[in-house]
């Protein structure tokens, strides 16, 4: 090979013309990557970045300098429902590190865990044993929701109301309850930093996700009652198709009876492995049945997703720079820069505290 060719010193077989400043003539080494090297628009998913490997770099170098870019709070409290009534879907898991994900982002986000397993409350390390103030108490006991939220201690930002096995009975108890079905969508209204910028100021939670669980009861007829905007999300398998039907026919009743305002606003595909024909012919046909509702971004199967639970952590602080938390991160982009539904539009203007995204 001639000296002109690899000019470079590392065998890559670029001149030294071609390799330009970034090739020290000194020592022949590379300049480490920076976040400008990479394309860190608010919007962009992992299928506008150059190369997985580009992105995990650039993760890499934002998680190790302090943060990610913010970006624009909405103008009020969205409250999404996470919910599918079949189970094993990635509901709790997307719950979880899109609330993370949002908060590193520079959102204030609130996890109401109504699943009586507390798999949200796990991953989000905060007490959750029998006897600590949960879901129970705000849904049965008429408990405020400041008196038994908890602060996450691995995410800044992010405050969780966990859930503990006394809201196993919680189906049974609420039956006799005159409004039981308001009781969730009551409770949140109440408390101070839930409402417009006006209405709750600067330190008003932006978002509030409640992890649903994987049934139609009660529980989760309080969440579509209390909830604006309802994210789904579908493993990339045929099974999953199955109960969407169900689910979606649920969700109109409680429009019809219960709560206009509520819209499926996303539906985020999960476990998805682009290699297989199935996961690629399932995507399609949801994107083509639910069209913009779907997130851009797919969240892969990864095994450090299905790690971090274990150790009371999020994928999103136990390996920033994983390919699940990449995705998990521009789903939450995604989400951020989407508009509410006009119906929740549409309340903001009747000046009940639900906003619209900026």
């Amino acid at each position: 090979m001639s000296h002109e060719i690899d000019a470079a010193g590392d065998g890559s077989g670029v001149s030294r013309e071609t390799a330009g400043e970034d090739v020290s003539r000194e020592t022949g080494g590379y300049r480490p990557p920076t976040a400008g090297d990479f394309d860190n628009r608010p919007g962009a998913t992992q299928f506008d970045r150059q190369t997985p490997l580009a992105e995990a770099a650039h993760h890499t170098v934002l998680a190790r300098s302090g943060g990610q870019e913010p970006v624009s709070r909405p103008a009020a409290t969205r409250v999404f429902v996470v919910a599918n009534q079949k189970g094993g879907v990635g509901k709790t898991t997307s719950t979880v590190n899109i609330a993370a994900a949002l908060s590193q982002i520079g959102q204030r986000v609130l996890v109401i865990d109504l699943d009586p397993q507390g798999n949200a409350s796990t991953a989000l390390d905060v007490a959750h044993h029998q006897g600590v103030p949960s879901t129970y108490e705000l849904l049965v006991e008429g408990a405020a929701l400041a008196d038994v939220m908890q602060q996450s201690e691995e995410t800044v930002n992010l405050s969780v109301v966990p859930a503990t096995i006394d809201l196993a009975g919680a189906e049974i108890e609420l039956v006799s309850v005159v409004a039981r079905e308001n009781r969730l969508k009551k409770a949140i209204a109440a408390h101070p930093q839930v409402g417009t910028e006006a209405e709750a100021g600067p330190d008003r939670f932006d978002y509030v996700l409640i992890d649903c669980p994987p049934s139609l009861g009660l529980l989760t007829l309080n969440a579509l009652v209390a909830g604006q905007e309802m994210m789904i999300p579908i493993q990339a398998e045929y099974y999953a198709l199955e109960g969407l039907g169900q689910l979606l026919s649920t969700v109109e009743m409680v429009k019809a009876h219960l709560n206009p305002d509520l819209d499926v606003s996303t539906i985020v595909l999960t476990m998805y492995d682009g290699r297989t024909r199935l996961a690629s012919g399932v995507a399609e046909e949801v994107r083509e049945h639910f069209g913009d509702q779907v997130l851009r971004t797919a969240i892969p199967r990864s095994v450090r997703v299905s790690e971090a639970p274990s150790y009371g952590q999020t994928v999103m602080t136990y390996d920033p720079a994983s390919p699940g938390a990449l995705s998990y991160l521009d789903a939450a982009r995604e989400i951020a820069s989407k508009a509410v539904p006009e119906s929740g539009a549409a309340s903001v203007a009747a000046g009940d505290g639900r906003g619209e995204g900026q």
